[in-house]
């Protein structure tokens, strides 16, 4: 990864900006810039925050327990501990590079942090700017490097996939299953899931974003399965719908109406493209059969160090898509008495049309 390159390009918006430095604390930016890997364990407990100053070398400022991982993976970059906490160790940095003027995330600090810093700022005379999205602003379009590992964490979740799905049996619970989705997971060498895994049968799969129970699967009925992975910081996301019996024919019109709103979609996919069009061509196949009530979520999001991340394929996102961002998309139908049906692929958004990451992605052909 050119870090580097990344970095620079940071420190000329900064200097537009006039801002003498950024604090950067949002794990999946600290990463995009610094190939600092470490977790945090939640928005209270920070496994470092990066320190880019507008020219010169940033910091990575952490403690002890990150000082081996911090060496190992961002070695190029200055390394501070802060024994004595953060704002103390940024007391010192702050008047050793002269810096009169610190942005930081505020879509990803806390209010009591916020203060903090700006008591901070009062006291050693430095302007505190709150800043959102310069980093993610670089995030949008992914590289090739960036894309081929996205990829591969695709290919990874299809295996994934494809082996517990060869398990299923009537009467499992969906615990169960989403426990063997996520062990399988770590045992074929990913991170981690992505996402909390859901698995949703019957009614329960009307919900989009259901929580796995004890609820057993039957064969008569639909069965959810939205998985995702972290393979090498970056993420993958799939959604499928099944039944482990003879589909009904309720649930093959659904099923091939979902399917044909997905691809009329994709086929409108390609840079230039107003991300509020893509979602209104499969909301439109989807409306005039009769189930636009039962379509309420947009049709996808940007998947890259974080599951979720811009671009959103929204009606409320009026933005064109350019080439080398990466897509969900996932048209769904959620009838509470019956069920869900949600299919979900992945894409790069190219200059002509869009590459389909899934290599099983007509998985059911219904």
């Amino acid at each position: 990864m050119d870090y580097f390159r990344r970095i620079f390009r940071i420190q000329a918006g900064l200097r537009r900006k006039k801002l003498d430095a950024l604090l950067v604390s949002q794990p999946e930016n600290r990463r995009y810039l610094s190939g600092y890997s470490a977790l945090d364990h939640g928005i209270a407990e920070t496994a470092g925050v990066l320190l880019i100053p507008a020219r010169g070398l940033p910091w990575l400022l952490t403690d002890f327990r990150f000082k081996l991982q911090a060496e190992a993976d961002s070695g190029f970059l200055r390394i501070g501990l802060y024994p004595k906490g953060l704002l103390a160790l940024l007391t010192e940095l702050l008047s050793d590079l002269e810096i009169r003027s610190l942005g930081f995330e505020s879509h990803y600090t806390l209010h009591s942090f916020a203060e903090k810093l700006k008591a901070l700022g009062d006291k050693t005379r430095v302007r505190v700017v709150p800043t959102t999205g310069l980093v993610e602003k670089l995030r949008l379009v992914k590289d090739e490097e960036e894309i081929a590992k996205i990829r591969a964490a695709v290919e990874l979740n299809e295996q994934v996939f494809t082996e517990v799905y060869s398990s299923l049996v009537p009467d499992l619970t969906e615990n169960e299953v989403a426990l063997g989705i996520e062990s399988t997971m770590r045992r074929m060498g990913a991170l981690s899931p992505s996402f909390d895994t859901i698995v949703a049968t019957g009614s329960n799969s009307a919900l989009p974003h259901a929580v796995p129970g004890t609820a057993a699967i039957k064969k008569d009925q639909p069965l959810m399965i939205d998985m995702g992975l972290i393979l090498d910081g970056y993420c993958s996301d799939m959604t499928r719908t099944f039944m482990l019996g003879e589909p009904d024919k309720k649930f093959l019109t659904i099923h091939r109406l979902v399917r044909r709103a997905q691809l009329a979609a994709m086929a409108s996919i390609r840079a230039g493209v107003v991300a509020a069009k893509v979602d209104k061509i499969a909301r439109d196949i989807i409306a005039d059969a009769g189930y636009g009530p039962a379509f309420g979520h947009s049709l996808g999001h940007g998947v890259g160090l974080a599951v979720h991340e811009d671009p959103r394929l929204s009606s409320r996102n009026g933005k064109k898509l350019q080439a080398g961002m990466v897509v969900t998309v996932e048209p769904g139908i959620y009838l509470p008495e019956w069920g869900g049906m949600r299919l979900e692929n992945m894409v790069v958004v190219r200059e002509d049309g869009c590459e389909l990451l899934n290599q099983n992605s007509t998985w059911m052909d219904l």
